[in-house]
């Protein structure tokens, strides 16, 4: 029902208590990101400027007023200070906790397995907004988000938007005076969110958020998902291999001149179309495929334990593919296969394939079962599996 009615359309709210009838869980988001647990992060370890933005009276503050050198072995220059952080707090401003999908567990996890559940990249930051502020001015964002209120109480206002569906190069900042005027209407959606509820907002819906009568902290979950001006793109760059749509003009032709132009703009765009109608998806989803891949990490492995587990590997291992790694297997002349990852590209045997399809669709497989393999070569080939970081060792229950 989210997915047809609300995905990319309206808000939606959702309280606490009917999403914890529907899953069961008691706790909120607080075994996401506690106040606690973010002042573990500003205080002890060693958060640096790129993870911490703060923002006060609508003013995004340099990160000069909050960073400095780590001190005797660690004079890295940009590491946020805790007696800074604690400074701005006190007058007021809002911290943002950025990029926590890539720094604190829980919501590592979490963004891994949402990321894998819906293939679109997702990021999390975290707000903290003292009792009574309000971060940032009324704007909106270029992803679609999920709030999630995990400490104190926030007012959310929201209104419709200037620009349906923005592109991340079509930020609100282009559109100050129509957001601000809209802003001044009234809200289509007034609402106050307590620990445990929820807000969608798609992409493009205008919202600004202040914190009540207490401190505030709430995830935002990014989702990062393809639009079809992705597909514009990538048949754009396609278009330059195209001599039709490469040739030139006559010499003296006047581009300016409408009446000059039309009769070239309607050549052009007929040649356009013939193109575009034997365009093969094949090709368009190779050009997409790299960056797609490369907008989400797959989940973390442990290297150490995993160079040990390689060399002390037997037939009695268990591994599991790791997870939300985005792979396709295409064949290589007769006798080779070629793993193409994200980042790089595997070749191995043919005779290798039947046993790396059964690794990757999981969720574990004893080392001594992989099939169409001798035992040696099955030591050889998850060995190699391991250090190439596409196998990991299996969780033990």
């Amino acid at each position: 029902m989210f997915a047809r009615r609300y995905w990319g359309r309206e808000p939606l709210l959702s309280r606490a208590a009917a999403l914890m009838a529907a899953s069961g869980d008691p706790s909120g988001f607080a075994d996401l990101l506690s106040q606690y647990d973010a002042d573990e992060l500003l205080s002890r370890r060693g958060l640096r400027a790129p993870f911490l933005r703060i923002a006060h009276e609508g003013r995004v503050l340099p990160a000069s007023d909050f960073t400095g050198g780590g001190g005797a072995g660690a004079e890295v220059a940009d590491q946020v200070l805790d007696e800074l952080v604690l400074a701005r707090y006190a007058e007021g401003a809002t911290l943002v906790l950025q990029g926590l999908h890539r720094l604190w567990p829980p919501l590592i996890d979490f963004a891994g397995h949402l990321a894998t559940e819906l293939v679109a990249p997702v990021g999390v930051n975290g707000y903290l907004t003292p009792a009574g502020n309000q971060g940032f001015a009324t704007h909106y964002d270029t992803h679609d988000v999920f709030v999630l209120q995990v400490a104190g109480r926030k007012r959310w206002r929201i209104h419709e938007p200037v620009l349906p569906d923005p592109l991340e190069r079509q930020p609100w900042g282009g559109r100050a005076e129509e957001v601000l005027a809209v802003a001044e209407s009234p809200a289509i959606l007034d609402v106050v969110l307590a620990p445990g509820d929820a807000l969608y907002l798609p992409r493009g819906w205008l919202h600004a958020a202040e914190a009540l009568g207490e401190p505030s902290l709430h995830l935002t979950v990014a989702m990062r998902a393809t639009n079809r001006f992705a597909l514009v793109e990538a048949l754009l760059a396609m278009a330059m291999d195209q001599p039709s749509l490469r040739a030139g003009f006559p010499l003296g032709l006047d581009v300016t001149d409408p009446m000059q132009l039309e009769p070239h703009l309607a050549a052009t765009a007929d040649a356009l179309r013939e193109w575009l109608t034997d365009v093969d998806s094949e090709v368009v989803a190779a050009r997409l495929r790299k960056r797609e891949w490369l907008a989400t990490r797959a989940a973390p492995i442990r290297p150490v334990d995993q160079a040990r587990v390689a060399v002390d590997l037997d037939l009695e291992h268990m591994l599991a593919p790791r997870r939300g790694l985005r792979w396709r297997i295409t064949p290589v002349g007769e006798d080779r296969i070629a793993l193409h990852l994200p980042d790089r590209t595997l070749t191995v045997p043919s005779y290798c394939e039947t046993a790396l399809r059964a690794l990757l669709a999981g969720p574990e497989i004893r080392v001594g079962d992989l099939p169409g393999l001798a035992s040696d070569d099955r030591l050889t080939f998850a060995r190699r599996l391991l250090r190439e970081a596409v196998a990991v060792p299996a969780e033990k229950s």
